[in-house]
């Protein structure tokens, strides 16, 4: 019987779940380049300008409905009594993302961290993608789109591909809930 290399997680006639080495290889590159894409929006969050013009990242637009511009003036006066430690506070969670991901650490909570993060993104500065308006409006929002990331990349426990979370998961004992566990022939 020719023996066959897997990770974890597609069924084989034994029953165990496993994935293919390539698909392995595919998840943790998808991790490290959402790691990546948060890396760099971190870096610019740590810029002079975004630090300083913080509070103009939430602004009520009169063509919003009246229930989001109160959503956004609620916010706007949350983050306008202290701008500037909300914006330290937006580029230090953004940089946990970044390093997270591509270290594949604690896979669980950073993807429920991020996709919270991404959904308060997509309904505070991004307005919940609007305003919408026929002929001026093509998209919903990118933070949107990156909440369901972050979703995929926890249902598909991405953390144990090449990441630190197939080391880490037995050394949490009951907090290795918050890793994503080894594959399973590691196990």
């Amino acid at each position: 019987m020719q023996k066959q290399t897997y990770v974890s997680d597609t069924i084989t006639t034994t029953g165990i779940t496993r994935v293919s080495v390539w698909r392995a290889r595919a998840i943790a590159f998808l991790r490290i380049a959402f790691g990546i894409i948060w890396a760099i929006d971190a870096w610019f969050k740590w810029q002079p300008d975004f630090i300083n013009s913080f509070a103009d990242q939430v602004k009520v637009q009169k063509e919003q409905p009246q229930n989001v511009q109160s959503w956004l003036s609620f916010w706007s006066h949350v983050v306008g009594s202290n701008p500037h430690f909300f914006a330290i506070l937006t580029a230090s969670i953004e940089t946990a993302l970044a390093v997270f991901l591509l270290l594949g650490l604690l896979n669980n909570l950073t993807c429920v961290v991020g996709f919270v993060w991404s959904l308060a993104i997509w309904t505070i500065p991004e307005g919940f993608g609007g305003p919408y308006k026929p002929g001026d409006s093509t998209d919903v929002g990118t933070a949107l789109l990156y909440a369901l990331m972050f979703a995929v990349l926890l249902a598909i426990a991405a953390g144990r591909y090449y990441g630190v979370d197939q080391w880490l998961t037995p050394r949490l004992g009951r907090l290795g809930i918050l890793a994503s566990g080894r594959p399973q022939d590691q196990a």
